[in-house]
């Protein structure tokens, strides 16, 4: 588990870099200070889900891959995908019908977390 999440949050968190260039230097003459902000709050959350698989990675291999330690690093991938791209389709396109999917990503992202967090304290 630790090579396979720690690439995955890896390469995630340089996604997330390029996105942000991407990002600052070339949507700001083509999209509204509104948009750049939902792009940029999804840059952020992706390079915070990213460092975080990376942590999770770590923390499997100091006390073992458990199904709550899996899983956890599993939601939070499909929280970078559900939030973070539902924000940076949303921004590139304006099509705010997307932004019902946002919300299903925060989810997964807070019970990646939370299965992250019964993982330690059953093994403290």
């Amino acid at each position: 588990m630790f090579p396979k999440y720690f690439a995955i949050g890896a390469i995630n968190a340089a996604i997330a870099i390029a996105l942000g260039a991407f990002g600052a230097h070339g949507l700001e003459k083509h999209l509204s200070d509104h948009y750049i902000e939902i792009f940029e709050t999804g840059v952020r959350y992706h390079m915070y889900s990213a460092l975080g698989l990376m942590l999770i990675a770590l923390f499997a291999k100091q006390i073992g891959a458990s199904k709550l330690v899996l899983n956890g690093g599993r939601l939070i991938g499909a929280g970078i995908v559900l939030f973070s791209g539902s924000l940076y389709v949303l921004s590139l396109s304006g099509a705010s019908k997307l932004g019902i999917i946002t919300p299903f990503g925060g989810v997964a992202l807070l019970a990646g977390w939370t299965c992250v967090i019964v993982a330690a304290f059953k093994k403290a």
